[in-house]
């Protein structure tokens, strides 16, 4: 007697599952999960992102997956709008000159009190949200960042714009031990300074722009990548002619256009530079102002935003 058999017809067909396309996904990410495992990464954390409710929850979500997917984040942030709402408040006036806020003792004073006092703590709280991670630090501690007094060009002449500095040395010891127990440091751009000014050697404090900081941060710490949040696409082409980004430049490419560069960028893109020409591979200027921004930068086949890469190189760096 033969056997009877099941008409292939009767198979049932396989099942469209509908959570595949994320699974996809997840697949187009693990060449960059390989890639970037084990790397340090600077993120410099401002514009709209510090100021909307569900851009920093989606920031500091990305920074989490970061570390947990075997990254290490380190985030580097100013207080622009926060600060200068602070000295509205207590009658103080805000002051800028070549696009430098005028720091006087008092207006240090705020600095100090909104950066570690307001938006680390903001920022800690949110990341810790997800686990034990983040620790709050300002470059004065541990001797972080040290400082040179900094002052401002205007019409060619140098200005004296306060307690304003540049960065003269980085101590990377204490951010090297979190990043070692898999935590996530968190700076403020204030360093200490190294001016014989208010009481010798070291007895006073710098504010630090904080993508000059990011900056000098990510290329001694030898890391992978810099990445600046900022509230344009990244840089333009020729703006205001055309709203075309630049996705991809040397070095070179970018010291040639800094002259011709709206004052809000120049800092951003300098600081872009340093971080290339100081041993770090790749510096990116992202959209803070969408959710995600640095996960579609770092994991996804498109990326956004301008990269910025080394003159000499051999073959073309992986996002």
């Amino acid at each position: 007697m033969s056997t009877p058999t099941t008409p292939a017809a009767s198979v049932p067909a396989a099942r469209k599952h509908t959570a595949l396309p994320k699974a996809r996904t997840l697949i187009e990410a693990l060449p960059w999960l390989t890639r970037h495992n084990g790397r340090t990464v600077v993120i410099k954390f401002g514009g709209n992102a510090m100021v909307d409710e569900e851009l920093k929850a989606a920031f500091a979500q990305d920074v989490v997956f970061l570390r947990q997917a075997g990254l290490r984040p380190v985030v580097v942030h100013g207080g622009g709008p926060q600060i200068s709402a602070q000295l509205e408040k207590l009658g103080l006036e805000s002051e800028f000159k070549a696009g430098l806020r005028v720091t006087t003792p008092e207006t240090m004073d705020v600095v100090r009190m909104v950066l570690a006092g307001q938006v680390q703590r903001e920022l800690v709280n949110l990341l810790n949200q997800h686990g034990p991670l983040a620790v709050g630090m300002t470059g004065e501690d541990a001797h972080i960042m040290a400082a040179t007094k900094r002052y401002a060009t205007v019409d060619g002449h140098p200005v004296d714009i306060g307690r304003v500095g540049d960065i003269a040395s980085i101590e990377t010891g204490a951010i090297q031990a979190l990043l070692d127990d898999g935590r996530i440091p968190v700076i403020s751009s204030i360093a200490r300074s190294t001016d014989d000014e208010d009481g010798g050697p070291g007895g006073g404090v710098y504010n630090v722009n904080a993508d000059t900081a990011a900056a000098a941060l990510a290329a001694a710490l030898g890391a992978e990548t810099l990445m600046v949040l900022t509230d344009v696409e990244g840089l333009y082409a020729d703006w205001p002619n055309s709203d075309e980004v630049v996705s991809e430049l040397t070095a070179a490419e970018l010291e040639e256009l800094l002259p011709g560069l709206a004052s809000g960028m120049v800092p951003k893109m300098e600081g872009c530079l340093h971080a290339v020409r100081n041993g770090v591979r790749t510096a990116r200027v992202l959209d803070g102002r969408v959710q995600h921004s640095i996960l579609l930068e770092i994991f996804t086949d498109e990326g956004i935003g301008t990269m910025v890469v080394p003159d000499k190189r051999e073959g073309k760096p992986t996002p």
